[in-house]
C-alpha cells in the first residue's frame, strides 16, 4: 500500500513538473534546413546570442548527425541546388562553414534547358551559378554548429523525437499574449516567439489561422543518384521540358549526377519498379528521343513486352542514329548529358508535387519559414533557397528589433520580414508555376509561342542575365 503511494505521489510529482511552462524567448518548430539555420543564425548573432533559443523536432536528429561521423559511400537523393547567397549565410551567419563537407558539394557553371517538344533552347551560364549538395550535409554541419551550445551556458535546447500536441495562448482572450506549446512528452514551452519550421502541414501555422493557398499537380517527381559513364568535361545541370514534365541531370562530384523527373503518376511507379539499368537507359532516352519514344517505351514495359537487356539495346540504336544525323561527333558532349549507366544504391524515390503560399508569414508572436510558408515545384530549384532567405530575412528583422528595444514576438518587429520576402517569393513561386504549365502541354499553337520565346529569350543576353540572376538570388524584385 505504501509503495503505492509513493508511486502515486511520483506521477503527481512528473505531472506537475512537466505541466509547468518551461520559458523560451524563441521556440522553433521544425528541425528542417530552415529550422535548423534559424536557430544556429541567432546563437551565432552577437546581437541576438542572448535570447534563449529552443528546437523542436519529431524525429531523431542525432541519426542526422551520423551523416558527418560515416558519411555514406554513395550520393543520398536528397540533394538541392543552393545558391552562393544561401550558402554563403549557412556558412558564415550561421557559422556552419567549418563543418561543411565540402567534397561533397558540387558547383556548376550553367544550365542548358531544351523543350522537349521542339529543338529550341536556353543556355544560361555563369561561373558557379550553383551548387549541388546533400540535404543531409546541411543538416549534419548545422547541428555540429549547435552542439557546442549549451543550455545552461548558451541557452539553447534540442528538443528531438517529440512532436507537438497543442498549441495555446497564455490567455485565450488575448492573441497577443505569449504562446504556450504542449509536446508529446507532457513538456509545456512558453515562448516569446514561435517560428513554424514545420513543413507543408504546419501545426504553428493552423495554430496562427494563417490560411495557406495552391494545389497538387497531380504529377510526381521521381528522385534517384546516378552512376555517369565518364566525369563531364562541361560541369552544368541539363534540363528537359517534356509533356508530362521536366527531367533535370544535375552534377555531383566525381562521376556522379542526381535526377528529379517530374511525371505522371502511372510513369512514376513504373519507373520505380525498373531494373537499374533499365532506368538508367530511360534517362538517357529522355534527354535525347522524342516523346512519343518514350511513351512507346513505357507501354511496352508495363505490358511486359519488352526485357531490360532489349529495351537498353533499341534506346542505344535509337539514340546512335540521332547522333548520326550531327555534323560533328564533338557536338555529343555539348547538346547531350553524360549517359547515365548505373543507379547508385537503393536511391529511387517519389513525392507529390504541389504548389502553396501562405497569406502571410507572421501573426501575433508567431513567424512561418520554409515550407510552412510556401511549397514549389523544384523545376527552377528555388524551394531550399527561399527557405533560407526567409530565415536570413527574419534574423534581419530580429536584430533590428533588439537593437531598438523592442519585442521580438511583437507584430512591429516581424512585419519587415514578411514584408521583404513575400514579394519575392510570390514572384518565384508563379514563375516556377507558369513554366510548369506552359511546358506541361504538346498542343501545337502553345508549343510554337513558347519555342519562339526560349529561342529569343536565348539570343537576348540581358533576359538570360536576369534569368541568372533571379536563380542565383542576385537580385531584389
Amino acid at each position: 500500500m505504501l509503495k503505492m503511494q509513493l508511486s502515486s505521489v511520483r506521477y503527481l510529482a512528473t505531472i506537475a513538473k512537466n505541466s509547468t511552462p518551461k520559458l523560451t524567448d524563441v521556440l522553433i518548430v521544425g528541425g528542417g534546413p530552415a529550422g535548423l539555420t534559424l536557430a544556429a543564425a541567432i546563437k551565432n548573432s552577437p546581437t541576438l546570442a542572448g535570447l534563449s533559443t529552443t528546437l523542436v523536432d519529431a524525429g531523431d536528429l542525432k541519426k542526422v548527425g551520423e551523416f558527418h561521423d560515416q558519411p555514406p559511400e554513395h550520393f543520398t537523393n536528397r540533394v538541392v541546388s543552393i545558391t552562393p547567397k544561401s550558402l554563403h549565410f549557412i556558412a558564415e551567419r550561421a557559422g556552419a562553414g567549418d563543418f561543411l563537407l565540402r567534397d561533397r558539394i558540387q558547383p556548376y557553371d550553367g544550365l542548358y534547358v531544351t523543350d522537349g517538344v521542339t529543338k529550341s533552347l536556353l543556355d544560361l551560364e555563369k561561373p558557379s551559378m550553383l551548387e549541388m549538395i546533400e540535404i543531409l550535409n546541411i543538416q549534419s554541419s548545422l547541428l555540429k554548429k549547435l552542439s557546442q551550445y549549451d543550455e545552461v551556458l548558451d541557452g539553447f535546447k534540442l528538443v528531438e523525437k517529440s512532436k507537438v500536441t497543442k498549441i495555446e495562448n497564455t490567455d485565450p482572450k488575448d492573441p497577443t499574449s505569449w504562446p504556450l506549446v504542449t509536446l508529446d512528452n507532457g513538456d509545456v514551452y512558453k515562448t516569446r516567439l514561435l517560428v513554424g519550421a514545420d513543413g507543408f502541414q504546419s501545426p504553428v501555422r493552423k495554430f496562427a489561422n494563417i490560411e495557406t493557398r495552391g494545389w497538387f499537380y497531380g504529377t510526381f517527381g521521381v528522385v534517384a543518384t546516378m552512376k555517369l559513364q565518364y566525369d563531364t568535361y562541361k560541369l552544368r545541370g541539363w534540363q528537359r521540358f517534356l509533356p508530362d514534365g521536366p527531367i533535370a541531370h544535375l552534377p555531383l562530384p566525381g562521376e556522379n549526377a542526381t535526377l528529379v523527373w517530374t511525371t505522371t503518376e502511372r510513369i512514376s511507379k513504373l519507373l520505380l519498379t525498373l531494373d537499374p539499368k533499365a532506368f538508367a537507359s530511360l534517362v538517357n532516352a529522355a534527354f535525347v528521343l522524342d516523346n512519343t519514344d518514350l511513351q512507346y517505351y513505357f507501354d511496352e514495359l508495363e505490358a511486359g513486352k519488352i526485357s531490360t537487356n532489349e529495351l537498353i539495346e533499341d534506346v542505344k540504336f535509337r539514340m546512335d542514329q540521332e547522333f548520326s544525323k550531327l555534323s560533328d561527333e564533338t557536338m555529343i558532349d555539348e547538346l547531350y548529358p553524360p549517359q547515365v549507366i548505373d543507379i547508385k544504391g537503393d536511391t529511387r524515390a517519389r513525392f507529390p508535387l504541389k504548389m502553396t503560399h501562405a497569406d502571410n508569414y507572421c501573426s501575433h508572436r508567431v513567424a512561418l519559414v520554409g515550407d510552412a510558408a510556401h511549397t514549389t515545384h523544384p523545376l527552377a530549384g528555388q524551394g531550399l533557397n527561399m527557405g533560407q532567405g526567409d530565415v536570413e530575412a527574419l534574423v534581419d528583422a530580429l536584430e533590428k528589433a533588439t537593437q531598438r528595444g523592442q519585442d521580438i514576438g511583437a507584430l512591429l518587429s516581424l512585419e519587415p520580414f514578411w514584408a521583404e520576402r513575400y514579394a519575392t517569393n510570390h514572384v518565384l513561386l508563379n514563375m516556377a508555376d507558369k513554366l510548369y504549365k506552359l511546358y506541361h502541354t504538346d498542343s501545337a499553337p502553345v508549343v510554337a509561342l513558347r519555342s519562339l520565346g526560349l529561342d529569343l529569350t536565348n539570343n537576348f543576353p540581358p533576359v538570360k542575365n536576369w534569368i541568372v540572376k533571379t536563380l542565383t538570388a542576385d537580385t531584389e524584385f
